[in-house]
């Protein structure tokens, strides 16, 4: 009888260990992204026309200060489009000029950065890589997920598939065919390789970032990077870091 009850528990947890694997897998925020992710290359697969809409997904370009990583690209004739998706729940609340949003679930409350300024630095980077005034390149962020915004949201912030109607509202060609194909080879001649490598040296840059202690250099004119502390404005209190060639150089970083 023991060694039936032996076996039987061996049984079990041979089918509870991947179970609790693939759960854990599931609820990870790396299988969030990546859902958040497949959803708006379906969303835009399925709406958007691929012979007027040129997709580029997942698109590493190097900055002064290390890598960023854009989600998707979009390249039309109306113009060049950057979208930041974030996959996530419950209530949101932000406004374009704040530095945290809020994510609310239940009782509970969570700050991350504010998606607008994270995609500002992804159109910089891509501007810094193409030939095209900067108008021409649209910052546009999607939350996927069961969420809901609780503030005013701007107009390139949406729900869902509602980031589509907002690309497709651009109707005036500012492009032409020759200059959209010019652009979708700057990108891919710019861009890092699409790799494992490239992703993981992408996050071990994003933690160095986040490590306070380590030691940095301005990537403007080579002096050390101080932390130090906002005293007014919306941002008074917030830590930053700002080179220490102050006030001949003003280069300043956020901590994330």
């Amino acid at each position: 009888m023991e060694q039936i009850l032996d076996a039987t528990l061996k049984m079990m947890f041979m089918w509870l260990l991947p179970l609790a694997v693939i759960v854990g897998v599931l609820k990870s925020s790396w299988f969030k992204g990546l859902l958040g992710e497949l959803l708006v290359k379906l969303a835009a697969k399925l709406r958007l026309p691929k012979d007027t809409y040129h997709r580029i997904h997942n698109v590493t370009l190097p900055t002064p200060d290390g890598t960023t990583q854009i989600d998707h690209i979009f390249v039309s004739r109306y113009g060049i489009f950057v979208v930041e998706t974030k996959n996530m729940k419950g209530w949101i609340f932000g406004g374009e000029n704040q530095a945290e949003w809020t994510q609310k679930i239940f009782k509970k409350s969570f700050k991350f950065q504010n998606p607008l300024r994270q995609n500002y630095k992804h159109t910089k980077a891509l501007e810094a890589t193409l030939e095209v005034p900067a108008e021409l390149i649209h910052s546009v962020v999607v939350f996927t997920g069961e969420s809901t915004f609780k503030s005013p949201m701007p107009a390139n912030v949406r729900g869902g598939g509602g980031y589509i109607t907002y690309i497709k509202s651009f109707t005036n060609p500012v492009l032409s065919e020759a200059q959209v194909q010019r652009v979708m080879s700057q990108i891919e001649s710019g861009r890092l390789a699409p790799s494992r490598k490239t992703h993981r040296q992408h996050v071990e840059q994003l933690r160095a970032r986040a490590d306070t202690s380590a030691e940095r250099k301005c990537p403007k004119c080579g002096s050390s990077l101080v932390l130090r502390k906002a005293k007014r404005g919306a941002n008074a209190g917030k830590e930053f870091w700002g080179c220490s060639g102050y006030p001949k150089c003003r280069l300043v970083q956020n901590i994330i």
